[in-house]
């Protein structure tokens, strides 16, 4: 974008953001674009500069309601655009290799949200295209935001302090009950085509990702189980909005998984165990995590995300156990720009983490993490998960990619 007058003073040059999607994801996208340069000392300014989707009259009505200056019906037309530097794909699965290659290609730098494609094939197809446009200066990142949490990027920096010792275990569940009803209908996560996969590519994904993330190395093996416990639903009557939606009087077949469980080994010898599920009733967005090493363990639960449960098990054992750590103060990650300490921070905050973190790597010309190489080597897990699964639990080796926390 052309730098105004004032901005060529301050040396905030403007970068525009293109959206591709303004469902859930995109909401939540907008919001950490538009609130981003007002809490961060940023080195560039991001513009809203348009966002696309199919329906004419939904895309300009979001465009007006999520704060983009313009609207689009045409992903292509997007990428064309001049005053677009950046695209931000928040769509199903089955169109991020075609909009995240495309746009790498014409020397975007490129923000996709996870998982990072539908199938390995896509997945390395986009990890290479984003190496070729590294070489030219651009950068490509997955938009694994609960990387974001305070209290998770706190955890991975005690991890790597060595506050915990060797790690041994490492148990992750992610669970939600938005599909327990049968009546609720057809949307695209439920269809293989679009999604990729059910809970497992859905909440999967996300805690691959951290247990990935946390521990500093790939998973180098899984044994798995999947099911799916409605195989039939009624179709989709208009739009769906987030994970609510209305159905008809048709029925259709659900084509992925419900939940899938999983072990996996690490190649230090940490054991994995993980939970992904669309059906714990009273569950609304739960995600827990515990991470126990020789020298003491880690607990976090996102109903309670400023906080992190530390135990130092080199203390005497009179007095040691778990405690409670607030993760509010302007030291922990992210939080030196934000409220006073003990006013906790939400979900959104995440998406303005991600935003901040992606435009401090294009300024400095340094990659950003998750990268698409760390899509990529989610991205195998969740194929393996699916190959084991299919195989009645044989264990199932993972090729390697290498990740970077």
């Amino acid at each position: 974008m052309r730098e105004t007058e004032h901005e060529a003073e301050t040396g905030k040059r403007p970068l525009g953001v293109g959206m591709v999607g303004y469902s859930f994801m995109g909401a939540a996208h907008s919001q950490g674009w538009r609130t981003v340069g007002r809490v961060f000392d940023l080195p560039l300014r991001p513009v809203l500069s348009a966002v696309c989707g199919r329906d004419g009259s939904a895309v300009r009505a979001a465009a007006d309601r999520l704060g983009w200056a313009a609207a689009e019906t045409d992903w292509r037309a997007l990428v064309a655009r001049d005053d677009v530097d950046i695209i931000d794909i928040c769509t199903p699965g089955d169109s991020h290799a075609e909009i995240a290659i495309a746009a790498l290609e014409a020397g975007k730098h490129v923000l996709c949200e996870k998982p990072l494609a539908n199938t390995v094939e896509e997945a390395e197809a986009m990890a290479e295209a984003a190496e070729r446009a590294r070489a030219r200066g651009q950068v490509a990142m997955v938009g694994f935001n609960y990387r974001r949490v305070p209290a998770l990027a706190l955890a991975r920096q005690m991890v790597a302090d060595g506050r915990l010792g060797t790690l041994r275990h490492v148990r992750l569940t992610y669970l939600q009950d938005w599909l327990v009803d049968p009546g609720f209908p057809l949307t695209w996560r439920l269809s293989k085509d679009r999604a990729g996969s059910g809970a497992l590519g859905d909440l999967g994904a996300h805690i691959v990702d951290l247990a990935q993330y946390l521990v500093g190395e790939p998973v180098a093996g899984v044994s798995a189980l999947t099911e799916t416990f409605v195989r039939e639903r009624p179709l989709l009557e208009g739009a769906s909005s987030g994970l609510t939606a209305e159905g008809s009087t048709g029925v259709g077949q659900v084509t992925v998984d419900d939940a899938a469980v999983f072990t996996g080994r690490f190649p230090s010898g940490a054991l994995a165990s993980f939970e992904a599920t669309r059906f714990a009733a009273g569950r609304k967005n739960a995600l827990k995590l515990e991470l126990n090493g020789s020298d003491g363990s880690l607990a976090f639960d996102l109903e309670r995300l400023n906080e992190l449960s530390f135990h130092d098990h080199t203390e005497p054992a009179t007095s040691s156990g778990f405690r409670r750590i607030l993760v509010t103060e302007p030291g922990h990650p992210y939080l030196e720009a934000w409220w006073p300490p003990g006013h906790g921070l939400g979900y959104e905050h995440t998406f303005v983490h991600q935003a901040r973190d992606l435009l401090h790597a294009i300024a400095t010309g340094e990659q950003p993490e998750p990268s698409f190489a760390a899509g990529l080597s989610v991205q195998r897990v969740l194929a393996a998960v699916e190959e084991s699964a299919a195989k009645n639990s044989v264990y199932t080796s993972i090729a390697s990619t290498p990740v970077t926390v």
